[in-house]
């Protein structure tokens, strides 16, 4: 059973000091307050090492072991919004590449999305998996694949988010964009920046925004 004291957390773990990162996301630039509230609702201290929970909340990226991180919590927020500004109908069938620790599939199943996320790192996914059993009626669906190859079997897909910058575009993820869907994803290695891909009647758009840092998109499973 979940622990209530665990979920809000206490001290620098607590619902205030959730309510201050909001805020400031929000000083940041952050103006959905559909993300701002899905921010404040889900712990993001219980996604992170035991040890590391005091600064979950820090905009700060932090280490997850297998040499991945969570992104900094302003990162998320941005992507997040750049999904919910993307389309107008809301939340959609979303592929997640990029499970991690399951934080921001949190996020997505919380903003109201169909979410499936793929991890390449088996014990990462378990990881992911354990995380999410912890907060209340999230049904996003996990699978140990390959990112690049995103999940056939269960496309098209509205938006597919990606948390980690790819060289090149995967052609398989814009091949499983349902039309008007939305490919957000980090492009690059030394430098990096945002990329919105729709899915359009005459075409792809894409969009180049802001830059960004983030681990490599890796082929293969661990």
């Amino acid at each position: 059973m979940n622990s209530p004291v665990l979920l809000a957390g206490i001290g620098m773990t607590s619902q205030r000091t959730r309510a201050r990162m909001v805020e400031r996301l929000r000083a940041q630039g952050i103006k959905s307050e559909s993300v701002l509230t899905a921010m404040a609702t889900i712990p993001r201290h219980i996604f992170v090492e035991e040890a590391l929970a005091s600064r979950a909340y820090e905009d700060t990226a932090l280490p997850l072991g297998f040499s991945q991180t969570i992104s900094q919590p302003y990162i998320v927020a941005r992507m997040l919004e750049i999904l919910c500004e993307s389309r107008k109908d809301g939340g959609g069938k979303t592929l997640e590449i990029g499970a991690g620790c399951g934080y921001q599939t949190a996020l997505l199943d919380h903003l109201g999305h169909e979410v499936y996320a793929v991890e390449r790192i088996r014990p990462m996914l378990v990881r992911a998996r354990e995380n999410l059993a912890r907060i209340p009626k999230v049904k996003a669906r996990l699978k140990h694949a390959d990112g690049n190859l995103g999940w056939p079997e269960v496309a098209p897909f509205d938006y597919i988010i990606v948390a980690a910058a790819a060289l090149a575009v995967p052609q398989e993820l814009l091949r499983q964009l349902a039309m008007n869907g939305v490919l957000l994803l980090p492009v690059g290695g030394d430098e990096q920046y945002l990329c919105r891909i729709q899915k359009t009647p005459q075409g792809f758009s894409e969009t180049r925004l802001e830059s960004v840092r983030f681990v490599p998109l890796l082929t293969g499973v661990e």
